[in-house]
């Protein structure tokens, strides 16, 4: 399997971190060495020392496509979780600073927790599914999928242009304002919907 996931797709996000909005989708990818899985903690890594949270809405595959229509791309996905996009901040600054590409800062070892999944039949409307970020108790981000540039189909259609999508594959959908940094001891707690979904522990 693989993890994808979408850039720049909330203008709130865009303009916080002083980034250009993008003309169409922009995505990256994560190994699957950085799924962290089950409400397991995350341990803060010895390379970085500004680690960030991004929390996002993520897709789940359901079965393969390529070149999938916008049309016919919600058939290609039936369970909707968060994760968090776990990011080493000063890694990423400093590839960026010398035009170098930042797959470290975004693909280390337990990068991407993510959540159990919901059915998306359960979500009457998949343009407004709220859902939140708490670090330690306190509400640090919220977004909604109807504020998302590109939507679902938009996402699953454009990436599936370049690459094929495969069951089992995890979309990250991209990530609202709000983001910032974690410190040994934070907890954070991610839902959909008011429904508590995900809770990782920084060690």
């Amino acid at each position: 399997m693989k993890i994808i996931c979408i850039g720049r797709n909330y203008v709130a996000h865009i303009k916080e971190l002083n980034n250009a909005i993008p003309t169409s989708p922009i995505f990256f990818l994560k190994p699957d060495t950085a799924l962290l899985i089950r409400n397991r903690p995350f341990y803060y890594p010895a390379f970085s020392t500004d680690i960030h949270y991004e929390v996002e809405l993520v897709l789940k595959i359901c079965k393969t496509g390529k070149h999938i229509q916008k049309k016919f791309a919600s058939d290609y996905f039936n369970e909707i979780g968060i994760g968090l996009d776990m990011t080493a901040r000063d890694l990423q600054d400093t590839a960026k600073t010398k035009g170098l590409p930042w797959a470290v800062a975004k693909g280390f070892d337990q990068s991407a927790p993510v959540s159990k999944f919901l059915p998306k039949s359960q979500f009457s409307d998949l343009k407004n599914i709220s859902f939140h970020l708490d670090l330690n108790g306190t509400t640090v981000q919220q977004g909604n999928s109807g504020l998302m540039m590109y939507d679902f189909d938009d996402i699953i259609s454009n990436i599936s242009t370049f690459m094929t999508l495969r069951t089992g594959d995890y979309i990250f959908t991209g990530t609202p304002a709000g983001v910032g940094p974690v410190t040994v001891g934070d907890k954070l707690e991610a839902w959909i919907e008011g429904e508590k979904m995900l809770s990782c522990s920084i060690k």
